[in-house]
């Protein structure tokens, strides 16, 4: 129990100890703080090792170009004093410079690493330093510059030696103006030729076909919600088992089973020349295009749609119909001004995870979407796992996160994400 003390004309409460009860109870306060922190710990190491950090680790690489710096740290000093505007290769100083680098690359082997970091942005470029790696050990001393001109005449181009100097920075914007189909020349940032240009068609690409994927699994998912809601507790129960039988069978199997039924001599196909629909010479495409892809990642993205929907409306009172048609309303003004509004919470959530989910496909779009219906995510995984240029993956990475956290706050301010739930 607390005791109370007089100190000068105001009582002051205190613990049977004598401590003041007020500094007891900001200790215990402070311990079940620590308590709780102590529990979440491991969740919070979690989400910081496998979420916070590849995000960080992503943005970094998106503007990190340390390897010209560090490759060529004397032929960088000796580039500040030209002008590529003078529409000459670099003087002597330069390339005895270049030498004295190249020597030091070629023993630690990283001229390879740095011509085809240099050849993103300038095609052809890495091909100098794999011939003048080679030779570098047999040039001899003085005349540096018609050396490196001997073993290739792309060390007197000036378009060479402006992408060297203008990737010097230890932090380049190269990565992220390439995502834009843009790039820096001699006049500033410009975009690149037309046939050049992928990466924003991509990125719309996958926008669109995200949101009309979405769309689709909004439009088939809920009549079955409603069905399923609706039925008997038996009945629906066995059926809510069809609608989850395809997380038990593999992405890839669902994908390829997709291939066989949409191509043009596909069991779709010859069941509808078989009942008329079309004629032989009239055989749909609905493969290697936009469609595969919608259908495909339509059918595998549908129970997202569906569990949530089923949640929420398995919490709509059956009373509230029976009210509203006690009152005279027809069973179109029931569903849409009562029943269908209680439904909202549940088509936002279904729509939050589809769309996020169907945004960072990659698979199923690269076995069923040819070259019209690939995401931006199949151009990521291609600079990941083939090209490895691993700085303009991040940078498309990046611009695809950004993207989808613009998108989540427009939903937020039109429907509102408390108006989001499961259930």
């Amino acid at each position: 129990m607390a005791d109370a003390a007089v100190s000068g004309t105001k009582t002051v409460l205190t613990t049977h100890d004598g401590k003041p009860l007020k500094v007891s109870l900001a200790k215990a306060l402070r311990r079940e703080k620590l308590r709780a922190l102590m529990l979440i710990a491991p969740l919070l190491l979690f989400i910081l090792l496998s979420f916070i950090m590849p995000i960080a680790d992503m943005l970094f690489r998106s503007v990190e170009n340390g390897i010209v710096a560090e490759t060529l740290p004397k032929t960088v000093v000796a580039l500040k004093n030209w002008d590529p505007a003078s529409g000459e290769a670099p003087g002597e100083d330069v390339f005895a410079a270049l030498h004295d680098d190249m020597k030091v690359a070629v023993a630690e082997k990283t001229h390879t690493r740095l011509g085809s970091r240099l050849n993103y942005d300038q095609p052809g470029i890495s091909s100098l330093f794999r011939k003048s790696g080679r030779r570098i050990g047999r040039m001899k001393e003085g005349d540096y510059k018609q050396q490196f001109l001997d073993i290739d005449d792309g060390w007197g181009s000036v378009e060479n030696w402006t992408t060297i100097k203008r990737l010097s920075p230890t932090i380049t914007d190269s990565y992220f103006l390439a995502s834009v189909d843009a790039e820096r020349g001699a006049d500033g940032i410009e975009r690149k030729p037309e046939n050049e240009r992928i990466y924003i068609l991509l990125f719309v690409r996958t926008i669109l076909l995200s949101m009309a994927i979405t769309v689709s699994c909004i439009l088939l998912g809920y009549p079955i919600a409603y069905l399923l809601a609706n039925l008997p507790v038996r009945t629906s129960n066995l059926l809510m088992i069809l609608v989850l039988l395809p997380f038990w069978t593999s992405l890839l199997v669902r994908t390829s089973a997709w291939k066989v039924l949409l191509q043009q001599q596909g069991v779709i196909n010859d069941v509808l020349v078989w009942i008329g629909l079309i004629d032989d010479a009239g055989r749909l495409v609905m493969i290697n295009n936009m469609t595969g892809t919608i259908i495909a990642m339509t059918h595998i993205l549908l129970p997202f749609m569906i569990l949530p929907l089923f949640s929420v409306m398995k919490t709509i009172s059956p009373s509230y119909v029976r009210a509203a048609k006690s009152m005279g309303a027809t069973d179109w003004t029931t569903f849409w001004r009562i029943y269908f509004p209680n439904t909202v919470p549940g088509i936002g959530a279904g729509s939050i995870l589809v769309f996020i989910l169907a945004i960072g496909y990659y698979i199923t779009p690269e076995l069923v979407g040819g070259t019209s219906g690939v995401f931006i995510s199949n151009r990521i995984a291609y600079h990941i796992s083939s090209s490895l240029n691993w700085g303009l993956a991040a940078a498309l990475g990046t611009i695809l996160l950004v993207l989808v956290l613009a998108l989540y706050w427009v939903y937020d301010r039109i429907v509102g994400i408390d108006n989001v739930k499961l259930g």
